[in-house]
């Protein structure tokens, strides 16, 4: 048993934080729009994914666009967005708009909202799925580098939320998926503002969807383990964990398909993988103290 904690502490410390970490913590000044302002396909309700040009984000767009729903795809990379449009587009019968935007920065929220409430967009899902990680945050990392990653992990979730409620208040029943990761249920000493990013998104899913059960609007808070989105994590992972930490792995598009089947099911915290579940609930049952020693022991 004490051997199957340490794999799974490790597991969660390597997990959707080293997945999630495509871009370095560098402000983008980029603020494009990218949109084709007549649509054919007006019926199909929205679905909104913040950070769905590629990864896990790309993946949630893939398993929306199998359910009919016309995608709005939000990142900083104009390139990455055309690319996903283009693929989508061509594989599914559905309209896809791209917007380009550095989602940390303060006014980035507020010109998309505003933005979906001029074209009256009929949003029915909102994905907040932007977010960044990596090791040795805290004490290696300068404060501007550190504020980025609060505010895009954190501050982008909370007002991409509160600013399209209006629009998802309107087309309810609807949906809001909050991407947080296994390393948001435990402090972890080397990912100290990472794994606190990740326990701030998912303690504010649980208080947004108590407030919003009224207006019929659902919130669900996704937290993976390890996903193989870039060729170096698989890697990893099989040198540090071997074979269990290979079970525990989710293809990223098995991660997609899970977490927007729970979320239209109305799921709170969403674990895909029966490895991970079980390593989630170890994880989550021992004292946050004990978890930091813990982890702070195995060099995270």
């Amino acid at each position: 048993m004490k051997h199957l904690l340490s794999l799974a502490i490790a597991l969660c410390i390597m997990g959707n934080a080293i997945a999630q970490m495509d871009e370095p913590i560098i402000a983008s000044d980029s603020l494009e729009i990218s949109s084709n302002p007549t649509n054919p396909k007006d019926s199909l309700p929205y679905a909104m994914v913040a950070g769905g040009s590629k990864g896990i984000g790309y993946a949630i767009a893939v398993a929306l666009a199998k359910r009919n729903y016309n995608l709005i795809l939000i990142a900083r990379g104009y390139d990455t967005l055309v690319a996903a449009k283009g693929k989508l587009e061509a594989l599914y019968p559905i309209h896809v708009e791209i917007l380009s935007y550095d989602l940390a920065k303060e006014e980035s929220a507020g010109a998309i909202a505003k933005w979906c409430i001029d074209r009256n967009i009929k949003l029915k899902v909102l994905c907040n799925v932007a977010g960044l990680g990596g090791d040795h945050d805290y004490l290696r990392l300068p404060l501007d580098s550190l504020r980025y990653m609060v505010n895009l992990n954190v501050e982008s979730c909370m007002a991409m939320s509160l600013l399209l409620l209006p629009l998802l208040e309107k087309n309810a029943p609807s949906y809001i998926l909050n991407v947080a990761s296994m390393a948001g249920f435990a402090p972890i000493p080397s990912k100290n503002m990472y794994s606190a990013t990740k326990a701030a998104v998912i303690s504010f899913s649980y208080g947004l969807r108590n407030q919003l059960k009224k207006k019929k609007i659902s919130v669900s808070c996704l937290a993976p383990g390890p996903v193989f989105t870039k060729p170096q994590i698989k890697r990893v992972t099989k040198e540090r964990l071997g074979w269990f930490g290979m079970q525990m792995a989710v293809p990223p598009k098995k991660v997609g398909e899970v977490a927007v089947k729970k979320t239209l099911k109305k799921k709170m915290i969403i674990i895909p993988g029966t490895w991970t579940k079980i390593s989630a609930t170890i994880i989550r049952t021992l004292p946050k103290r004990w978890m930091a020693g813990i982890y702070g022991g195995l060099g995270g």
